[in-house]
């Protein structure tokens, strides 16, 4: 692996496109720059032309993109007959907006919600049964109660962090990656 230096505000940018818990800075670059986070870039071979290159890595995403996802569970209910713009408008805090979204994704999905305690980071955990769950993780976690459900959430994490820890949840909730990033924009 390589090691390059990059400007602050590269960096920032680099680490504001993160859409799932844990990606790396290679895996953002790949899906910006190639449209998939896991392309391949070939290898540099002698005598073998940008256009070809360029053509392998195409042929990999159109094959990646063609590949049904079953992993995905259909959805019977969804957030967005739950939440509504006036809703979050009304909610003048982050943390209130956070809180509001995770309700209803707890409401629309009660028997699989227990899965957003799955959310880890790589030395919290995100989702917890109860606020002293969350405060043994770590320290200074801010742990919420999530309205209308027996689940807690820590909400001292930057709005980025809180973003993806949403996208995170609506995934493993059965949403597509689109319907994901509408839940995560509504932050």
């Amino acid at each position: 692996m390589k090691t390059i230096e990059i400007d602050e505000g590269l960096y920032q940018y680099i680490a504001s496109q993160t859409q799932q818990i844990g990606e790396s800075a290679s895996q953002i670059l790949r899906r910006l720059l190639l449209g998939s986070a896991d392309a391949v870039v070939p290898a540099l071979e002698t005598g073998a032309t940008a256009s070809a290159k360029t053509e392998a890595v195409e042929q990999h995403n159109m094959a990646s993109k063609k590949q049904p996802d079953d992993s995905k569970q259909s959805v019977t209910g969804s957030v967005f007959d739950r939440i509504s713009r006036q809703d979050l408008q009304a909610e003048s805090s982050i943390v209130g907006r956070f809180l509001l979204i995770l309700s209803a994704l707890a409401k629309t999905h009660p028997k699989q919600f227990a899965k957003v305690l799955e959310i880890k980071g790589r030395d919290r955990q995100y989702f917890g049964r109860s606020d002293s769950e969350l405060l043994q993780s770590g320290s200074s976690t801010n742990p919420k109660a999530i309205p209308d459900s027996d689940f807690w959430v820590i909400t001292n994490s930057n709005t980025t962090r809180k973003k993806m820890m949403l996208t995170e949840a609506a995934l493993k909730l059965g949403y597509s990656d689109t319907e994901a990033e509408q839940i995560r924009d509504l932050l």
